[in-house]
């Protein structure tokens, strides 16, 4: 199981920007959707790596979000309210958060159990190169990439943006778009790797 708990940086600098990451977030596939927890924080539970991989990256982009990533058992039954819940995985999410404030791309992976720490790093790592790839994107990167992931052909996106299809081809090359899905499948298997450990330690 995956908890996720987010806080948004620099609030005190900031407009309070929950309600909008709670309606971003609303039709996500999560088995306790967002929810604001305390302050300017929110939690959700997830059961599948896909989702926390997806969300994670789509608040990184934002660039007002730490993201903390905790793997491991809940307990059961699960209250119909996120922040009503507890167990190992709420309590490596909590760890996680706090690290990942002063994370290079503001992410953090934690398991309440010490020897799965590795594998939190490994995953951790794969999470942190996609978002720093992503953040690192230019406007004209972004929309070339969001075309692409919308399922458009390098043609079809290159007349949506009024470009040359070579052009579209420069800018997907510049976001290092071909690396992103590989990226992201790799961080999928290792957080789905380390989901299933902890279900038998």
């Amino acid at each position: 199981m995956f908890v996720m708990t987010v806080d948004q940086r620099r609030s005190r600098r900031d407009i309070d920007r929950v309600e909008a990451v709670l309606e971003l977030t609303r039709h996500a596939p999560l088995l306790r959707g967002f929810e604001r927890t305390a302050g300017d924080e929110i939690q959700a539970v997830a059961t599948d790596a896909h989702t926390v991989v997806d969300l994670t990256l789509t608040l990184l982009r934002l660039e007002t979000w730490s993201v903390g990533i905790g793997v491991g058992q809940v307990e059961e039954p699960l209250p119909d309210t996120t922040r009503a819940g507890r167990g190992p995985a709420f309590e490596a999410a909590r760890d996680a958060v706090t690290r990942a404030k002063n994370a290079p791309a503001a992410v953090a992976v934690a398991a309440a159990d010490p020897d799965l720490d590795t594998p939190c790093r490994d995953a951790e790592t794969a999470l942190t190169l996609i978002a720093l790839l992503i953040t690192d994107r230019t406007e004209q990167g972004h929309a070339a990439s969001d075309l692409m992931a919308r399922g458009h052909t390098q043609k079809s996106a290159a007349e949506t943006l009024g470009i040359t299809k070579q052009a579209m081809s420069q800018r997907l090359s510049v976001a290092r778009w071909s690396i992103e899905a590989g990226g992201r499948a790799l961080a999928e298997r290792l957080l789905t790797e380390l989901d299933v450990t902890t279900r038998h330690h």
